[in-house]
């Protein structure tokens, strides 16, 4: 079957009945797509393919500036791997979470990946449909956007970083709330459904854990409006990017401190759940695509049928809105790949004759280190035992026992700073 790069309507209802029907044929498993065929859209100019780079500096992947009209910020990024990389060193030099780097390379072993692997990097964000203001938190996404009130005639500006969220069966609630405190060196209290859990496991908890390695709160902690939840650092950066908490928000470390002092107390805080992301950048629409959560019960995203129905009529209304404003032709063959492939790259839909293979061939290749300007120096190195690894992985708690002095690892120390050790009585 021919390729459709543009479904533009004839007024024959010939031709009407012959796109109807090979699109249908071709997207049977993408829902809503009858709806998707029922605009005429104006074709966008040609794209001329170009040859990748050598590769260069590595961009910057945590603050932009949102220009006026624009719902895209940062650029795709590919870097190849060193002989000792693993994807969570790869994730935290370049500001991404585990999940973020593992769904973007599908079939590469996250472990040994291998010497001088070419690994894509999902540096470039489709904003979330949410207000752009105070923290906008995507759990699918598990990524958090912070826009700081612009000063008059002033860029908005947007600072991304990934997080930690609840894992199932405690997972962090959508809605709206704000920050209401803040604590350095915070005093853990750990709630007793939370103490319950790890000493079942065979971890028990002490009735507050104090500022320190130990503290899973890490350096610094926001206080929602929401009982018991906590926006917060971690002292196990290796779980951020994953469900690994009971309902809190984690950031790395090195994030974490550089917000603190930025977010006033007031600060309004959105969590939405959008695992289909699309909007406007450098004349064309993109679409950002992750797979649904596991406990996500709604009937268009559950998943269970997350990949077939993903794309359900009120999300292909938005698309061809944009489409229609835009004046600019959707390729719905690449919509649905991206949808069932849900890499979590933003990529073009609406640039004639480009599939998303050719656009990612063309996306700047980059020395695989850290970026200049980076939140993190480098310098901590991330050590963790598979054991630990597999079970912030499975949002398990790990028994603990000495560990083999063979197998010793870093430890990540306290941020220095004015101690206000008040408690926090909130899930880690």
């Amino acid at each position: 079957m021919t390729r459709m790069s543009e479904v533009i309507y004839a007024e024959s209802k010939t031709v009407r009945a012959f796109a109807l029907s090979a699109c249908c044929a071709i997207f049977a498993l993408v829902s809503g797509c009858q709806s998707l065929l029922h605009r005429k859209v104006e074709s966008a100019p040609a794209v001329v393919e170009t040859v990748p780079p050598l590769p260069g500096d590595p961009q910057a992947t945590h603050e932009f500036i949102v220009a006026a009209g624009d719902d895209v910020v940062g650029v795709t990024q590919v870097t190849r791997t060193s002989a000792e990389d693993t994807f969570s060193d790869i994730a935290r030099r370049f500001n991404l979470g585990y999940e973020e780097i593992v769904r973007a390379n599908p079939g590469v072993d996250p472990w040994l990946p291998g010497a001088d692997r070419e690994i894509f990097l999902p540096t470039q964000f489709v904003l979330p449909d949410a207000p752009r203001e105070g923290l906008v938190i995507n759990l699918p996404e598990m990524r958090v956007f912070y826009f700081p009130k612009a000063k008059a005639g002033e860029p908005q500006h947007v600072i991304t970083h990934p997080i930690g969220i609840g894992k199932v069966g405690w997972s962090t609630p959508e809605g709206t709330t704000k920050i209401i405190g803040k604590r350095k060196n915070p005093v853990w209290t750990p709630p007793a459904s939370v103490r319950k859990e790890h000493r079942e496991n065979g971890d028990p908890l002490p009735k507050q854990v104090p500022p320190g390695p130990d503290n899973p709160l890490g350096a610094f902690a926001m206080t929602l409006g929401w009982d018991s939840y906590l926006i917060h650092g971690t002292n196990k950066p290796y779980g951020v990017g994953m469900r690994s908490s009971h309902g809190c928000m984690r950031f790395y470390p090195e994030d974490i401190v550089r917000l603190f002092d930025q977010i006033p107390i007031g600060t309004a805080v959105h969590v939405v759940n959008q695992p289909l992301l699309m909007g406007w950048h450098d004349g064309a629409i993109y679409v950002q695509a992750m797979p649904a959560m596991d406990d996500d019960t709604r009937p268009a995203t559950g998943a269970a049928n997350a990949t077939s129905t993903l794309l359900n009529s009120a999300i292909s209304d938005r698309l061809w809105e944009k489409a229609k404003s835009h004046a600019v032709a959707i390729d719905l063959e690449s919509v649905a790949k991206i949808v069932g492939e849900h890499r979590g790259i933003a990529i073009p839909v609406s640039q004639r004759d480009l599939t998303p293979e050719q656009y990612l061939a063309n996306q700047p290749r980059v020395h695989n280190r850290i970026p200049k300007g980076a939140t993190w120096d480098g310098k901590e190195e991330l050590l963790v035992t598979a054991e630990e690894f597999e079970a912030a992985l499975a949002g398990k708690p790990l028994p603990k026992k000495p560990a083999p002095k063979s197998a010793s690892k870093a430890k990540i120390a306290p941020i220095k700073e004015a101690s206000s050790s008040a408690s926090a009585k909130a899930g880690s």
